[in-house]
């Protein structure tokens, strides 16, 4: 993130309405102080120098995930472990609270 042109302050973390069952997580860089100003409403999470962004219409859907990021020898992704997920697609990609 720190070699980045504009230089990212944080990432934001969403849910966009797609995929087989309902609900998929997306990430967004937030670029600079003044942008991150946009995402007022947003849960700010600081941890080991990382700035997440939860968007506050997201949240309820969200509140108690736990995201990591995996790298292996096939992916380097970012998994997330949602204790309100009901249902998931058999790839992984969407979800359903």
């Amino acid at each position: 993130m720190a070699n980045r042109t504009p230089h990212p302050v944080g990432v934001r973390v969403s849910l966009k309405h797609r995929g087989c069952n309902g609900m998929s997580y997306t990430l967004n860089y937030v670029n600079e102080d003044s942008e991150a100003e946009k995402f007022n409403r947003d849960e700010k999470v600081t941890d080991k120098g990382v700035t997440v962004y939860v968007d506050s219409r997201a949240l309820l859907n969200i509140a108690g995930t736990q995201m990591d990021f995996v790298d292996t020898d096939l992916a380097s992704e970012f998994v997330f472990q949602n204790p309100n997920a009901k249902g998931t697609c058999g790839c992984g990609e969407s979800f359903s609270t």
